[in-house]
């Protein structure tokens, strides 16, 4: 069924799909990047930055088991028109360092969750992977707020 799934999309349909790949890819990048750097500089805690280090090249290496090229993905990125960019209001700061911790633990499992379901389509190594990923994260978060 994935083989049929797979050839009967649609130029429209794949651009659409790319666009969602693309942007959750990133999304769970992002998030886990600015937890890295918290417990790298915040935390100053090695072991823990290290293991986001690690999950986010994971992340990359996961992407690999999409049909797509990652220049493909960065073909169909449509940033400017995007329906769901938000304007953030940069003059609200974050309350504490735990909350900008769980923001982005929560923005990258999110985009880990999405990752996992739209493999489905096309890798289900890949879904299992993204899932994986997940749960790792998962851990590494309780890790991180014990030191706070």
């Amino acid at each position: 069924m994935a083989q049929t799934q797979k050839k009967s999309v649609g130029d429209k349909s794949k651009r659409k799909v790319l666009r969602l790949i693309d942007a959750n890819f990133n999304r769970a990048k992002e998030g886990l990047r600015v937890c890295e750097d918290v417990t790298r500089f915040i935390l100053n805690d090695a072991a823990l930055s290290q293991s986001l280090r690690k999950l986010r090249h994971e992340c990359s290496s996961a992407l690999k088991l999409f049909p797509f090229r990652y220049d493909a993905l960065v073909s169909m990125r449509d940033s400017l028109h995007d329906v769901g960019k938000r304007n953030t209001d940069i003059t609200k700061r974050q309350r504490n360092w735990m909350d900008l911790i769980i923001q982005n633990m929560k923005r990258s499992q999110e985009s880990f969750r999405v990752l996992e379901e739209v493999s489905k389509i096309f890798s289900m190594e890949g879904s299992k992977k993204f899932q994986t990923l997940r749960f790792r994260l998962y851990e590494l978060e309780k890790r991180v707020l014990q030191k706070f």
